[in-house]
């Protein structure tokens, strides 16, 4: 896909990048396909527990794989950036004075007497959510950005970033236990900013406990997305003064939010009334092939007694 919109690019203007968080309900599974900072979980309210589906793939949770990309690679980096990592920003004061670096194969720290190629920026600079790639991007995944450069250099990005998704797979098979408050949870980044899997839980269950069982159709069938703007609106916050607030006095997210909240239950029924008519088939079959060995079985004794 990514090596398509690259080609398309050729033709149409396209510009920018997005993350990818894919959900596939097949033969009683569920896949999870996801590359760049978006996330997943399923929220299982009954028993109150939360199963992560994804990973964020952010500068910070990949600080390794870029850092060694670039030390495999320097040509990438220019005369800008570097693949070294100091506990202390080095200046040209500290030329030729020891600092503590972190080459990408270390745990520890050790010393190393400043050069002037020390001083330029690192590859991954910031931390948690303010880390970012040449200075630049908060995501390390994902498609398209083909034509996005550092915005302090010339240096292209793409080379960092990776279109490979991790996929994670959750049962939904007729021996799983799936009932109705049995959710799966995809959201953006905005959501996540300020919202953590165990909060959502939260949030879903009570959210979906508004809606009775005997409901009528037409009631039920928003019990999923009132869930959903329940947490929109948990994230989005309050205005307060001339900043947003959550619900507990926290910053909001200042991120868009994109929620979905999707029954297991019904694909698992889907998937139940596939393996019956796959079984009423086989039976099917079963009776015609016995029925034609019967009759050949028949013809044969005829001829027999004939001879």
């Amino acid at each position: 896909m990514d090596s398509q919109i690259a080609r398309d690019k050729k033709i149409y203007k396209m510009p920018g990048g997005c993350t990818v968080l894919v959900a596939i309900f097949i033969f009683g599974k569920l896949y999870l396909a996801n590359a760049g900072d978006s996330r997943a979980v399923v929220c299982r309210c009954t028993r109150n527990e939360v199963v992560p589906m994804s990973q964020d793939f952010t500068p910070e949770s990949e600080r390794h794989r870029v850092k060694l990309l670039a030390q495999q690679r320097p040509e990438l980096l220019g005369n800008d950036f570097t693949y070294l990592e100091f506990l202390k920003r080095p200046t040209r004061a500290d030329i030729g004075k020891k600092l503590l670096y972190r080459d990408v194969h270390m745990t520890g720290w050790a010393y190393k007497t400043i050069t002037p190629e020390d001083l330029r920026l690192p590859v991954v600079c910031g931390e948690g959510k303010r880390s970012r790639v040449l200075a630049t991007i908060g995501v390390t995944r994902g498609f398209g950005d083909h034509d996005l450069k550092s915005q302090l250099s010339p240096v292209p990005i793409k080379p960092f970033l990776s279109a490979e998704p991790e996929i994670r797979v959750f049962e939904v098979s007729p021996g799983e236990d799936i009932d109705n408050d049995d959710v799966l949870v995809m959201a953006t980044d905005g959501l996540w900013d300020v919202t953590n899997n165990e909060r959502t839980l939260e949030i879903v269950k009570r959210s979906l406990s508004h809606f009775s069982p005997n409901a009528s159709l037409e009631e039920y069938k928003y019990r999923y997305v009132s869930a959903a703007q329940d947490l929109v609106m948990q994230s989005r916050g309050k205005i307060s003064g001339s900043n947003w607030r959550t619900a507990d006095n926290r910053p909001a997210t200042v991120d868009d939010i994109s929620v979905f909240v999707i029954p297991l239950r019904d694909y698992k029924r889907e998937h139940e009334r596939h393996l019956d008519r796959m079984r009423h088939l086989e039976e099917e079959e079963a009776g015609k092939l016995i029925a034609v060995q019967l009759a050949k079985s028949e013809e044969i004794n005829g001829h027999s007694e004939t001879t």
